[in-house]
């Protein structure tokens, strides 16, 4: 679904399920000239919390190490990237899921932890 998501909104997927001893990223993609790092977090209820309060400090921290290594592999050390969020809640009873695509997430280092919110369809 997510994939599905960002290909409609014209990000070439380069790579599904990277993973090292650090984590997994989930998917990475190309958006124009941006290589961009995207973690999917899914719920079918909200019961056990909304997905983006999944995206913990240590999650990112993880996360980040091992984007650094992805970039290393790959020789892409010099080029610009940013790490994206795709939080889906399928609720049970509807027929439709919502789909939020947060871009550029803060580092977890930054005092001000914070996740700029871009709605999407």
């Amino acid at each position: 679904m997510a994939e599905q998501y960002l290909k409609k909104q014209g990000y070439l997927i380069l790579d599904r399920h990277y993973t090292t001893r650090w984590g997994e990223i989930d998917l990475i993609a190309q958006d124009k000239k941006e290589l961009v790092f995207i973690e999917v977090k899914s719920r079918k209820t909200k019961s056990f919390g909304l997905p983006e309060e999944a995206i913990t400090e240590e999650k990112l921290s993880r996360l980040i190490k091992t984007i650094y290594r992805y970039l290393q592999e790959n020789d892409l050390s010099e080029k610009n990237h940013r790490i994206d969020v795709i939080l889906i809640l399928v609720p049970r009873e509807k027929k439709y899921s919502t789909i939020r695509h947060l871009k550029g997430i803060s580092h977890p280092q930054d005092s001000d932890f914070s996740l700029d919110l871009d709605e999407g369809a």
